[in-house]
Protein backbone atom coordinates (compact mmCIF):
# COMPACT_ATOMS: atom_id res chain seq x y z
CA UNK A 1 0.00 0.00 0.00
CA UNK A 2 1.20 3.40 -0.70
CA UNK A 3 0.52 6.22 1.74
CA UNK A 4 0.27 10.01 1.73
CA UNK A 5 2.36 8.86 4.76
CA UNK A 6 3.87 6.48 7.26
CA UNK A 7 6.69 5.54 9.36
CA UNK A 8 7.52 5.66 12.82
CA UNK A 9 6.75 9.00 14.39
CA UNK A 10 7.92 10.11 17.65
CA UNK A 11 4.96 11.86 19.81
CA UNK A 12 8.07 14.06 21.16
CA UNK A 13 8.00 15.34 24.84
CA UNK A 14 8.30 19.07 25.46
CA UNK A 15 11.27 20.16 27.82
CA UNK A 16 10.60 23.15 30.26
CA UNK A 17 13.16 25.73 31.55
CA UNK A 18 13.04 26.08 35.23
CA UNK A 19 10.18 28.53 35.10
CA UNK A 20 8.44 26.17 32.73
CA UNK A 21 8.60 28.21 29.15
CA UNK A 22 9.62 25.94 26.42
CA UNK A 23 13.27 24.82 26.25
CA UNK A 24 13.73 25.74 22.64
CA UNK A 25 17.28 24.41 22.40
CA UNK A 26 16.96 21.22 23.71
CA UNK A 27 13.18 20.52 21.98
CA UNK A 28 15.75 21.18 18.94
CA UNK A 29 18.27 18.58 19.59
CA UNK A 30 15.50 16.32 20.78
CA UNK A 31 14.16 16.44 16.91
CA UNK A 32 17.80 15.67 15.71
CA UNK A 33 18.22 13.12 17.89
CA UNK A 34 15.15 11.40 17.00
CA UNK A 35 16.20 11.30 13.25
CA UNK A 36 19.33 10.47 14.01
CA UNK A 37 17.59 7.28 15.81
CA UNK A 38 15.37 6.43 13.10
CA UNK A 39 12.52 8.10 13.10
CA UNK A 40 10.71 9.26 9.91
CA UNK A 41 9.47 12.11 11.47
CA UNK A 42 8.19 14.19 14.66
CA UNK A 43 4.66 14.53 16.16
CA UNK A 44 4.82 18.04 18.38
CA UNK A 45 2.79 18.78 20.47
CA UNK A 46 0.61 15.88 20.91
CA UNK A 47 -0.90 14.45 23.89
CA UNK A 48 3.17 13.60 25.10
CA UNK A 49 3.91 17.30 24.26
CA UNK A 50 1.47 18.73 26.65
CA UNK A 51 -0.04 20.66 23.95
CA UNK A 52 -3.22 21.72 25.49
CA UNK A 53 -0.88 23.16 28.56
CA UNK A 54 0.66 25.81 26.00
CA UNK A 55 -0.60 28.73 24.44
CA UNK A 56 -1.12 29.57 20.81
CA UNK A 57 1.96 31.69 20.75
CA UNK A 58 3.45 29.33 22.80
CA UNK A 59 2.56 26.55 20.17
CA UNK A 60 4.14 28.69 17.43
CA UNK A 61 7.17 29.50 18.56
CA UNK A 62 8.02 25.90 19.52
CA UNK A 63 7.25 24.89 15.44
CA UNK A 64 9.32 27.84 14.66
CA UNK A 65 12.18 27.21 16.56
CA UNK A 66 12.29 23.32 14.98
CA UNK A 67 11.60 24.74 11.42
CA UNK A 68 14.18 28.03 11.75
CA UNK A 69 17.07 25.10 13.28
CA UNK A 70 16.85 23.27 10.47
CA UNK A 71 14.61 20.30 11.22
CA UNK A 72 13.11 19.30 7.42
CA UNK A 73 9.25 20.89 7.51
CA UNK A 74 8.50 17.74 5.84
CA UNK A 75 9.29 15.83 8.59
CA UNK A 76 7.02 17.51 11.21
CA UNK A 77 3.63 16.15 12.13
CA UNK A 78 2.50 19.03 14.55
CA UNK A 79 -0.93 18.61 16.80
CA UNK A 80 -3.15 21.47 16.02
CA UNK A 81 -6.94 20.40 17.16
CA UNK A 82 -8.19 22.99 19.84
CA UNK A 83 -12.11 22.95 20.58
CA UNK A 84 -12.70 26.59 19.17
CA UNK A 85 -12.11 25.97 14.96
CA UNK A 86 -11.04 29.21 14.46
CA UNK A 87 -7.98 28.63 16.96
CA UNK A 88 -7.18 25.41 14.53
CA UNK A 89 -7.37 27.11 11.43
CA UNK A 90 -4.62 29.76 13.02
CA UNK A 91 -2.59 27.28 14.21
CA UNK A 92 -2.99 25.80 10.87
CA UNK A 93 -2.30 28.29 8.78
CA UNK A 94 1.10 28.68 10.56
CA UNK A 95 2.04 25.70 10.32
CA UNK A 96 1.42 25.59 6.50
CA UNK A 97 3.16 28.90 6.62
CA UNK A 98 6.53 27.76 7.96
CA UNK A 99 6.32 24.54 4.68
CA UNK A 100 4.48 22.11 7.32
CA UNK A 101 2.06 20.30 5.28
CA UNK A 102 1.08 17.61 7.42
CA UNK A 103 -1.10 17.99 10.71
CA UNK A 104 -2.14 15.90 13.21
CA UNK A 105 -5.94 16.82 14.42
CA UNK A 106 -7.95 16.42 17.32
CA UNK A 107 -11.88 16.81 16.97
CA UNK A 108 -13.18 19.60 19.09
CA UNK A 109 -13.14 17.96 22.51
CA UNK A 110 -15.00 20.29 25.14
CA UNK A 111 -18.61 18.82 24.39
CA UNK A 112 -19.29 15.46 24.98
CA UNK A 113 -21.67 12.81 22.76
CA UNK A 114 -21.33 14.64 19.71
CA UNK A 115 -23.64 14.23 16.38
CA UNK A 116 -21.55 12.81 13.69
CA UNK A 117 -22.91 15.95 11.82
CA UNK A 118 -21.39 18.22 14.23
CA UNK A 119 -18.20 16.65 13.93
CA UNK A 120 -18.40 16.53 10.31
CA UNK A 121 -19.39 20.42 10.18
CA UNK A 122 -16.48 21.62 12.66
CA UNK A 123 -14.12 19.86 10.69
CA UNK A 124 -15.20 21.11 7.12
CA UNK A 125 -15.08 24.50 8.63
CA UNK A 126 -11.52 24.15 9.65
CA UNK A 127 -10.57 22.82 6.18
CA UNK A 128 -11.83 25.23 4.17
CA UNK A 129 -11.26 27.88 6.99
CA UNK A 130 -7.59 27.68 6.22
CA UNK A 131 -8.34 27.04 2.70
CA UNK A 132 -4.85 24.90 1.14
CA UNK A 133 -4.42 22.51 -1.10
CA UNK A 134 -0.75 21.71 0.45
CA UNK A 135 -3.18 20.85 3.62
CA UNK A 136 -2.64 17.10 4.94
CA UNK A 137 -4.69 15.89 7.77
CA UNK A 138 -3.81 12.78 10.30
CA UNK A 139 -6.93 12.47 12.52
CA UNK A 140 -6.43 12.23 16.45
CA UNK A 141 -9.07 9.31 17.54
CA UNK A 142 -7.66 9.41 21.17
CA UNK A 143 -10.79 8.59 23.48
CA UNK A 144 -9.40 7.64 26.67
CA UNK A 145 -8.51 11.91 26.79
CA UNK A 146 -10.07 13.30 24.80
CA UNK A 147 -13.48 11.65 25.94
CA UNK A 148 -14.79 12.40 21.87
CA UNK A 149 -14.25 9.14 19.55
CA UNK A 150 -13.49 9.76 15.57
CA UNK A 151 -16.51 7.67 14.15
CA UNK A 152 -15.66 5.98 10.76
CA UNK A 153 -18.98 7.60 9.63
CA UNK A 154 -17.38 10.88 10.32
CA UNK A 155 -13.91 9.41 8.75
CA UNK A 156 -16.48 8.31 5.14
CA UNK A 157 -17.69 11.84 5.00
CA UNK A 158 -14.46 13.89 5.40
CA UNK A 159 -12.90 11.37 2.82
CA UNK A 160 -16.04 12.04 0.34
CA UNK A 161 -15.90 15.24 0.61
CA UNK A 162 -12.36 16.48 1.40
CA UNK A 163 -10.62 13.56 -1.17
CA UNK A 164 -6.76 14.07 -0.60
CA UNK A 165 -6.86 15.92 2.37
CA UNK A 166 -7.50 13.38 4.78
CA UNK A 167 -4.70 10.72 4.66
CA UNK A 168 -4.33 9.05 8.20
CA UNK A 169 -5.72 8.01 11.62
CA UNK A 170 -3.48 8.10 14.86
CA UNK A 171 -5.71 5.30 16.33
CA UNK A 172 -5.06 5.94 20.62
CA UNK A 173 -8.06 4.39 21.36
CA UNK A 174 -6.35 1.13 22.49
CA UNK A 175 -9.29 -1.04 21.12
CA UNK A 176 -7.41 -3.18 18.40
CA UNK A 177 -10.56 -4.70 16.87
CA UNK A 178 -11.52 -0.30 16.32
CA UNK A 179 -8.13 0.00 14.59
CA UNK A 180 -8.43 -3.32 12.75
CA UNK A 181 -11.69 -1.74 11.49
CA UNK A 182 -9.93 1.54 10.00
CA UNK A 183 -7.96 -0.36 8.21
CA UNK A 184 -10.15 -2.58 6.64
CA UNK A 185 -12.76 -0.26 6.34
CA UNK A 186 -10.24 2.44 4.65
CA UNK A 187 -7.78 0.64 2.86
CA UNK A 188 -6.10 4.10 1.70
CA UNK A 189 -5.34 5.98 4.65
CA UNK A 190 -2.80 5.11 7.17
CA UNK A 191 -3.25 3.62 10.21
CA UNK A 192 -0.80 4.62 12.62
CA UNK A 193 -0.84 3.05 16.15
CA UNK A 194 -0.61 5.23 19.45
CA UNK A 195 0.45 2.38 21.34
CA UNK A 196 3.90 1.23 20.58
CA UNK A 197 3.66 -2.38 20.76
CA UNK A 198 0.68 -2.36 18.49
CA UNK A 199 2.56 -0.90 15.75
CA UNK A 200 4.19 -5.10 15.21
CA UNK A 201 0.28 -6.22 14.53
CA UNK A 202 -0.80 -2.78 12.81
CA UNK A 203 1.72 -3.35 9.91
CA UNK A 204 0.49 -6.92 9.34
CA UNK A 205 -2.91 -5.93 9.06
CA UNK A 206 -1.60 -3.14 6.06
CA UNK A 207 -1.37 0.16 8.95
CA UNK A 208 0.91 2.64 8.25
CA UNK A 209 3.13 2.82 11.45
CA UNK A 210 3.15 4.54 14.47
CA UNK A 211 2.96 7.97 16.29
CA UNK A 212 3.58 6.82 20.30
CA UNK A 213 5.28 8.05 23.58
CA UNK A 214 7.98 5.47 23.95
CA UNK A 215 9.56 6.19 20.55
CA UNK A 216 11.23 9.00 22.43
CA UNK A 217 13.32 5.95 24.22
CA UNK A 218 13.21 3.39 21.29
CA UNK A 219 13.10 5.12 18.66
CA UNK A 220 15.93 2.50 17.27
CA UNK A 221 13.78 -0.53 18.40
CA UNK A 222 10.60 0.28 16.49
CA UNK A 223 12.57 1.56 13.30
CA UNK A 224 13.96 -1.71 12.95
CA UNK A 225 10.22 -3.09 13.65
CA UNK A 226 9.33 -0.84 10.79
CA UNK A 227 11.67 -1.91 8.13
CA UNK A 228 11.67 -5.46 9.05
CA UNK A 229 8.51 -6.63 10.33
CA UNK A 230 7.94 -8.77 6.25
CA UNK A 231 10.95 -10.23 6.50
CA UNK A 232 11.36 -13.54 7.66
CA UNK A 233 15.06 -13.56 7.54
CA UNK A 234 14.75 -11.17 9.96
CA UNK A 235 12.61 -12.59 12.24
CA UNK A 236 14.64 -12.30 15.64
CA UNK A 237 15.66 -9.04 14.88
CA UNK A 238 12.20 -8.15 14.88
CA UNK A 239 11.28 -10.29 17.86
CA UNK A 240 13.90 -8.22 20.25
CA UNK A 241 13.05 -5.49 19.22
CA UNK A 242 9.45 -5.74 19.51
CA UNK A 243 10.74 -7.02 23.76
CA UNK A 244 12.35 -3.75 24.38
CA UNK A 245 9.54 -1.66 23.09
CA UNK A 246 7.05 -3.86 25.10
CA UNK A 247 9.16 -3.15 27.64
CA UNK A 248 9.87 0.58 27.83
CA UNK A 249 6.42 1.19 27.36
CA UNK A 250 5.66 -1.22 30.30
CA UNK A 251 8.18 1.06 32.00
CA UNK A 252 6.65 4.43 30.47
CA UNK A 253 3.50 3.44 32.39
CA UNK A 254 4.54 2.46 35.71
CA UNK A 255 3.42 5.85 37.10
CA UNK A 256 1.42 8.39 34.98
CA UNK A 257 2.48 8.12 31.48
CA UNK A 258 3.67 11.43 30.59
CA UNK A 259 5.74 13.12 33.31
CA UNK A 260 7.12 9.52 33.36
CA UNK A 261 8.53 9.64 30.19
CA UNK A 262 9.66 12.84 30.93
CA UNK A 263 11.55 11.79 33.77
CA UNK A 264 13.38 8.77 31.97
CA UNK A 265 14.67 11.31 29.45
CA UNK A 266 16.34 13.26 32.32
CA UNK A 267 17.65 9.77 33.62
CA UNK A 268 19.26 9.08 30.11
CA UNK A 269 20.27 12.40 29.22
CA UNK A 270 21.24 14.24 32.53
CA UNK A 271 18.88 17.54 31.67
CA UNK A 272 16.93 18.25 34.34
CA UNK A 273 14.30 20.18 32.11
CA UNK A 274 13.05 16.86 31.03
CA UNK A 275 11.75 16.14 34.16
CA UNK A 276 9.22 19.38 34.59
CA UNK A 277 5.91 19.47 33.75
CA UNK A 278 3.11 21.92 33.62
CA UNK A 279 0.48 21.74 35.68
CA UNK A 280 -2.28 20.46 36.20
CA UNK A 281 0.74 17.44 35.40
CA UNK A 282 2.68 16.80 38.50
CA UNK A 283 6.35 15.76 38.48
CA UNK A 284 7.38 12.11 39.88
CA UNK A 285 8.88 12.67 43.54
CA UNK A 286 12.25 12.19 44.16
CA UNK A 287 11.53 8.29 45.70
CA UNK A 288 9.38 7.29 41.77
CA UNK A 289 12.10 8.48 39.70
CA UNK A 290 14.94 6.44 42.03
CA UNK A 291 12.95 3.57 41.36
CA UNK A 292 12.56 3.74 37.38
CA UNK A 293 16.66 3.80 37.18
CA UNK A 294 17.43 0.30 37.73
CA UNK A 295 14.96 -0.64 34.29
CA UNK A 296 16.01 1.98 32.48
CA UNK A 297 19.53 1.20 32.77
CA UNK A 298 18.67 -2.45 32.04
CA UNK A 299 16.42 -1.48 29.04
Amino acid sequence: MTFAAKGVYCAAATPLNADLSPDLGLMVSHCRDLLDNGCHGISLLGSTGEANSFSIPERKAILEAVVKAGIAPETLLPGVGLPAFPDTIELTRHALSLGVTHVLMLPPFYYKGLADQGMVDAYSRIIEGVADDRLRIVLYHIPPIAQVPIPNAVIAALIARYPGTIIGVKDSGGDFEHMKSVVETFPDLSLFAGADPLMLPILKLGGGGCITAACNLVSRELRTVFDNFDRPEKAAEVEAAQAKIVAARSLANRYMQLPTIKTLLALRTGHDGWARVRPPLVALDAAERQSLLPDLQAL
